[in-house]
């Protein structure tokens, strides 16, 4: 019974020191444009069966003590942690003023060149580089829509910063003259997306990549969305995630001094 409880409180500390981690990164991007919040999610394992046998069982050898009491190993469980979750929840707008940001209001995702390959962001704040793209602030340039044509052809240039405006509906001008319209798609499940870090996402291996054009685009020029997160919420999660992971470190040591005493009892005996 003392390493069935061990290994509970073991895999309890160990999980409770990654929620502690997920918060921490979460309350780090509280500033961070766009950035959605992740989140931990457990489930309780039991080995060999999901839940102990029902009724009495009949011991396979019925001269083995340890057969009779034998459990199919449903007396042995541990917390284990099943994966991250990311809230992709809609974060505020906040005036800049700056023309080249640009807040999503709604569902979608900005299309992003990369050397990787083709990434999706909702952070907005873009900038000019040198050869008159459009990118984001790590360099890497901007789609806008184009079904069928090979992201290079869907590069968004410019001829200078100025008099650039941005509709509702993504449509870019410059001056009178229309550039292009942004690239916005939706993602069929958002589950499927893992993020790549840069406030960059891409789907998770042997997911399903299924992607459709925003039919109702919304976008904000001279906004940013802001992160999801709740600093307050969050804290408040930090502190009761700390008060059971010393909970379960306390559990640890005292499952610990029971097996010293043990060894200690059974050598004497010996």
């Amino acid at each position: 019974m003392g390493v069935k409880g061990l290994y509970t409180a073991l895999s309890g500390a160990m999980a409770q020191s990654t929620k502690l981690d997920t918060i921490a990164n979460n309350l780090a991007n509280a500033n961070t444009p766009a950035f959605k919040r992740d989140q931990q999610v457990f489930q309780e394992y039991l080995t060999a069966n999901e839940k102990p046998p029902q009724g009495t069982q009949i011991p396979r050898d019925v001269a083995s003590l340890e057969s009779f009491y034998n459990m199919q190993g449903g007396d042995k469980s541990f917390v284990d942690v099943k994966g991250t979750y990311t809230d992709f929840s809609q974060g505020g707008l906040k005036a800049t003023g700056n023309a080249f940001d640009v807040a999503i209001d709604g569902k979608g995702f900005f299309e992003v060149a990369t050397p990787q390959g083709v990434k999706f962001t909702r952070a907005g704040n873009f900038t000019l580089d040198g050869n008159g793209q459009l990118v984001t602030k790590e360099g890497y340039p901007v789609l806008m829509a184009g079904e069928g044509l090979d992201p290079s052809e869907r590069i968004i240039r410019m001829q200078s910063s100025e008099s650039l405006s941005i509709s509702d509906t993504g449509d870019i001008f410059q001056g009178n003259e229309a550039l292009g319209r942004l690239s916005l798609v939706e993602v069929a499940d958002p589950d499927s997306l893992q993020k790549t870090g840069s406030s960059l996402y891409d789907f998770k291996p042997n997911s399903n990549p299924e992607i459709t054009n925003v039919a109702t685009p919304s976008v904000k020029q001279g906004f940013l969305e802001t992160s999801n997160v709740n600093i307050v919420k969050e804290m408040t999660e930090m502190i009761t995630t700390n008060r059971v992971f010393e909970s379960t470190q306390k559990a640890i040591s005292a499952y610990d001094q029971m097996a010293d005493k043990m060894v200690n009892v059974v050598g004497k005996t010996n």
